[in-house]
């Protein structure tokens, strides 16, 4: 019998208890995650490796772009800048080019840390009408 490895139950655990805010934050690190992979795949000229990284990337910008609200202005914004990054990663991918993933390294962290901000902007409202309510 296998013995329970603790780390993939947090894993799992977390991804399950997450909140819709805190998994679109884990996409995000994920995607800059296999991008950075990526990167280091490059660097050693690992072609298959490189390849596995941005699919996994692109695939993770491809689910960001499906849970858009397109009834709000801003996604339409958004979802041309995914698209952007998900045509650069194929461009990256193609010509082995590690300064396009940096150039869409830079715009998902853009995405990141903005998304973490207004993570932590919701959670103060909440503790401050929390507080008042009692």
């Amino acid at each position: 019998m296998a013995k329970p490895n603790p780390f993939q139950a947090y894993k799992t655990n977390s991804v399950t208890t997450a909140s819709p805010g805190e998994l679109t934050l884990m996409l995000y690190n994920g995607c800059l995650k296999f991008i950075n992979m990526a990167k280091i795949a490059v660097d050693k000229n690992d072609i298959q490796e490189k390849n596995t990284n941005i699919q996994k990337a692109q695939n993770i910008i491809s689910e960001l772009m499906v849970t858009l609200n397109m009834d709000m202005e801003i996604s339409k914004n958004m979802m041309a800048l995914y698209d952007f990054a998900l045509r650069r990663l194929v461009e990256a991918n193609i010509r082995n080019d590690k300064a396009i993933l940096v150039e869409v390294e830079e715009i998902i962290t853009e995405f990141r840390d903005t998304w973490k901000q207004v993570i932590q902007k919701n959670r103060q409202l909440q503790h401050a009408s929390g507080s008042n309510g009692a």
